[in-house]
Order: C-alpha cells, then sequence, then structure tokens
C-alpha cells in the first residue's frame, strides 16, 4: 500500500486553487509505474517522496499524466505542506531534478498553511515560433515580446491587453500540442494585480489551474519589460475560468549581471487522503 495525500494548492479554501496527489514514501516503484499512477490519478501533476541523495530534506519526482517533469512549482509547495505536517524545523529543503529547492513554511498553530520556495534561476530567449503560436492561440499579437523561460519547464509568455481578450480564448490544443516541451503562458493586468491562462497539451495539461513554475519566470517577464518592480510582490490569479481561482505570489531580484533570486509563495489545503493497491499489477 502506498499512502497519498491530495492538497489544493495556491488556495485557501478546499475545492479551488489546483489538486496535487503527493505519495508520501515512494521507494519501491519506479519510473515506469510512477508514470502510470499519475496517469491513473489524472491531475495535472502527481509528486512521490524519496529519501534524500544529495543535501536535502526528501528527494521528489513529478509526473504529469503523460511526462516526468525536472521541477514544477505546485506540485513541491503543495508537497513541502503535506510533509510540514510531519517535518520538524521551519525550513524543508527538497531536492528535485533542477536542484535542491528550499522552503520555508508557514505555520498557523500546528497547521503548516503555505509555503515561500525558492526556484531556480531561469534562462531565457526569444521564441523562436512566436507566429505560429500566436495563431494556435487564437490572436495576431502580444503586448511584450513573446519569449520562452526555462526553469525546468519551458514556459512562453504571451501579453493580452484586458481580462476580457484572456478569458475569450479558445486555444486550438491540436495546434499546440505541436509545439512539444512547451506551456503556452498568457496574461493580462487586472486592476494591479495579474490574470493569467496557461495551455500545455505537450506536458498532458490542457489548462493548468495555476502554474508556480511560471509565477517566478513571469516576475521576471515583467521586470524586464517594465510592467514591475525589480523586488515588487506580483499577485498572479489563474483558474478563473476553470472555476479553480488560484492565487500566486512571486517576486524577482536583480544581480549584478543576471537575476539573482526568485521567490514564488502561496497556500494549500490538504482535502483529502488515501492509500493505493499496487498488488494486482
Amino acid at each position: 500500500m502506498y499512502r497519498y495525500a491530495v492538497a489544493d494548492v495556491f488556495t485557501e479554501k478546499a475545492l479551488q486553487g489546483n489538486p496535487v496527489a503527493v505519495y508520501l514514501d515512494a521507494r519501491g516503484l519506479d519510473g515506469m509505474t510512477m508514470q502510470r499512477v499519475a496517469r491513473e490519478m489524472n491531475l495535472s501533476e502527481t509528486v512521490f517522496v524519496l529519501p534524500a541523495e544529495a543535501d536535502g530534506d526528501v528527494r521528489v519526482r513529478i509526473f504529469t499524466p503523460v511526462n516526468e517533469l525536472l521541477f514544477a512549482g505546485h506540485p513541491t509547495l503543495g508537497a513541502a505542506v503535506v510533509l510540514g505536517e510531519t517535518h520538524r524545523g521551519d525550513v524543508l529543503l527538497m531536492e528535485t531534478g533542477m536542484g535542491t529547492v528550499p522552503f520555508s513554511l508557514r505555520r498557523e498553530d500546528t497547521r503548516v498553511t503555505g509555503a515561500t520556495m525558492t526556484q531556480p534561476v531561469p534562462e531565457w530567449s526569444p521564441y523562436p515560433e512566436t507566429d505560429i503560436l500566436l495563431t494556435a492561440l487564437g490572436i495576431t499579437a502580444s503586448t511584450v515580446p513573446v519569449e520562452v523561460y526555462r526553469n525546468g519547464p519551458r514556459h512562453v509568455y504571451i501579453g493580452l491587453s484586458s481580462t476580457a481578450e484572456l478569458s475569450a480564448l479558445r486555444p486550438d490544443l491540436l495546434a499546440l500540442a505541436e509545439h512539444p516541451d512547451m506551456a503556452a503562458n498568457c496574461f493580462a493586468p487586472w486592476d494591479g494585480q495579474w490574470r493569467a491562462r496557461m495551455f500545455s497539451p505537450a506536458y498532458g495539461v490542457a489548462e493548468d489551474a495555476a502554474t508556480g513554475s511560471a509565477a517566478g519566470p513571469f516576475a521576471v517577464h515583467l521586470a524586464r519589460h517594465g510592467l514591475a518592480e525589480w523586488g515588487a510582490d506580483i499577485i498572479i490569479h489563474q483558474g478563473v475560468e476553470m472555476g479553480r481561482h488560484s492565487v500566486m505570489r512571486a517576486r524577482a531580484f536583480p544581480g549584478p549581471d543576471t537575476v539573482d533570486r526568485v521567490e514564488v509563495w502561496g497556500s494549500a489545503v490538504v482535502v483529502a487522503r488515501g492509500e493505493l493497491d499496487l498488488s494486482r499489477v
């Protein structure tokens, strides 16, 4: 039996935010089986917790229904909140495929309610197939240059002028799936904050309710193009059109030559616990 918990991430309310399944002790499962379990759970991501191998408290592997990710935001934050129930201390070090990610746990009384992660600093470049991507999204232009950032997943950012345009998007998912290893993150300003939608059929996710790995690079993208100040807190609302309202917070700090640090934080709520029986596999 493999015990797991499900947490709704980037929300303070059950049945909002983005759910993730966290398998608390995945020893004995190989990668192929983890992938099959993730397909069985049919969530945007499933996390498998393993003993640490380097400088962390734990090691994790992260799977979408169709592939493994080196790093992802909402699954690791959700895992940090779940593991915080038994972890002693306010800092949890999590080994990922992009290195060890520290989480500062937020506690209220005895319950862990959220966490702040220091994400891998992304690399970025112009997206080479901008025109084809815009056509797949059903739009003709972006308000800022279309660029791709990599902090594990590859996130492409497309700016729209209003939330009405954002909500009206009806992308061609088959055409988007022709863009491999990429998530299309569309955003628009919203009363001093930001709204976002993420589409990634290439990662097995038609639309995502909260994309934590995209929140950090988004803060970098905004600062680089003069839409936010370096070091300022930005608030991102995602999943609104899906009925899964999520709230992510992020900030990016500049260094002498490039970005020095990227932080993302939010809340999570554990909503389910169970056991997986693989005795008949």
